[in-house]
């Protein structure tokens, strides 16, 4: 069923019961400033979707702001149905069990092994004993492609890659729904940064996992979404498939999908 959106443009009326993520007229401002003006998104389950735009656009506050790290000056933020500003204190805490998050630069706790920041989420969520805690903790370990003894170390000791691939393994202590992921290529040489993308779209596919992924890293766009929106002008400017965004001819999106390097990463995909 076709619908009319903000903008005059008809688009698919979606089934609300596959929207994990619905964001609605979403306001945020800091110190005065506006950063986010009536944005909104909608995330499917079982979706990658890729979020870009230009630094410093707003990318991370949208993020924070979802997770109920900002406050926001108006508009509907719905969590697997639930309008999380009316949700009681249970609601929400089932929400938050649901909810997985990779920070940028991973955000390990320096004075922890990477088997003790595995198990933070658990030890704040759920009552179990270590035994099983050490167990999942090495089961996550071991799905996000560490090996048995990366368990043991601290950030220190881990490189990048490694690095993202524990702050990963945290974010699915709790086997959640939906996993936020800040920037995770960042900082990688190109082959982690591929072998990571690959990690991501194995786990969605085996974990049944919905993936909301702020990146500017085309390889990931390219390869590892199956949706993109772009930020810009405080809102979603263009959103959908990779192909559509080759198609775009909004300026910033048409620099940034169909410049010399994108092209490039086209014609390889396509190969």
């Amino acid at each position: 069923m076709a619908v009319t959106n903000g903008n005059g443009t008809k688009v698919e009326e979606q089934d609300e019961s596959e929207i994990v993520l619905s964001v609605r007229d979403v306001t945020v401002a800091i110190d005065d400033k506006l950063i986010l003006d009536k944005l909104s998104l909608d995330i499917k389950r079982g979706e990658i979707l890729g979020f870009v735009g230009a630094s410093g656009a707003g990318k991370s506050v949208l993020l924070r702001t979802i997770l109920g790290l900002l406050r926001k000056q108006s508009g509907t933020i719905k969590l697997f149905g639930v309008n999380v500003d009316k949700a009681s204190d249970i609601e929400r805490l089932r929400i938050d069990m649901r909810l997985g998050v990779l920070f940028q630069h991973g955000a390990l706790f320096s004075a922890l092994t990477v088997q003790e920041n595995v198990q933070v989420p658990m030890r704040e969520y759920l009552d179990l004993p270590k035994k099983l805690m050490d167990e999942l903790a090495l089961l996550k370990i071991e799905l996000v492609g560490l090996p048995p003894d990366a368990a043991q170390k601290f950030p220190s000791e881990l490189s990048g890659g490694m690095i993202k691939r524990a702050a990963l393994a945290r974010a699915l202590a709790l086997d959640p729904d939906i996993v936020f992921l800040d920037e995770p290529t960042s900082g990688l040489d190109p082959i982690s940064a591929a072998e990571f993308d690959e990690l991501v779209v194995k786990l969605r596919d085996t974990m049944d996992l919905t993936v909301y992924m702020v990146t500017h890293d085309l390889d990931t766009l390219f390869t590892a979404c199956d949706h993109v929106a772009v930020l810009g002008k405080k809102k979603v400017l263009v959103e959908g498939t990779i192909d559509d965004m080759l198609k775009s001819e909004e300026p910033w999106v048409k620099s940034y999908f169909r410049g010399k390097r994108a092209r490039q990463l086209d014609l390889a995909a396509r190969a």
